[in-house]
């Protein structure tokens, strides 16, 4: 077998290899957020119920563990730990100078970033599977054409069984790209939407705790 025609078969393997890998990725992150959000729409439902069921920040800040889970649970811990540490450090740290209410919700929001970064995790890869993975295939389909050209011109025959064969082969490729890339694509649609909900959630608890925390004199001032 000559060498170009070893290499091209090489490459075909190696690209539905490639593509093949883009498949378990994708349904591994798929399985992983599925996890991932209805996880934190349990724990944020609890801790949102047993939150405002509170009497007073006190009493919430005192939640049981099991209930303290979630992205919005740790927004409030985060919360509650700045309002405990500027107490105690008034005066003697840069990081508590300012406007005590400006500088909670800083807080607050720097935390609910974090929460958005961890929930955006697997997203970039969803996206650039499904972007890339038709032409991968595309590119094993190109490449096996050409494969099955040189063993065309090789058994020195040209009828439609000779040819139909190896092209319809190398059309495989292209075909598994596609079918890798679609589920990627509506996964990312799907999680992306997820994202901006749950955020919308989570901006909506920080103002009201922004409120609480505001009629409670947030950093020990009147």
């Amino acid at each position: 077998m000559p060498d170009h025609i070893a290499m091209a078969e090489v490459i075909i393997d190696g690209t539905l290899y490639t593509l093949l890998a883009f498949s378990v990725a994708t349904w591994t992150v798929i399985f992983f957020k599925i996890w991932q959000f209805t996880k934190n729409g349990f724990y944020n439902r609890a801790f949102n119920k047993a939150f405002w069921d509170a009497s007073n920040l006190e009493q919430a800040k005192a939640l049981p563990a099991e209930i303290v889970r979630g992205p919005q649970a740790r927004i409030a811990q985060q919360g509650f730990s700045w309002m405990d540490e500027s107490q105690q450090s008034v005066g003697q740290s840069l990081k508590y100078r300012g406007v005590p209410a400006e500088l909670l919700e800083h807080s607050l929001l720097v935390q609910m970033q974090q929460e958005q970064h961890t929930m955006e995790g697997g997203l970039t890869m969803l996206a650039s599977i499904g972007s890339t993975a038709p032409f991968v295939g595309l590119f094993g389909t190109v490449l096996g054409i050409m494969h099955a050209m040189h063993q065309i011109t090789a058994s020195g025959s040209t009828s439609l069984d000779v040819v139909a064969g190896p092209i319809g082969d190398a059309l495989v490729a292209t075909a598994i790209g596609i079918a890798v890339a679609v589920p990627a694509v509506l996964a990312y649609n799907f999680f992306l939407r997820r994202v901006k909900q749950q955020r919308a959630g989570l901006e909506n608890f920080v103002v009201s705790f922004m409120h609480i925390a505001s009629s409670a004199n947030v950093g020990g001032k009147e």
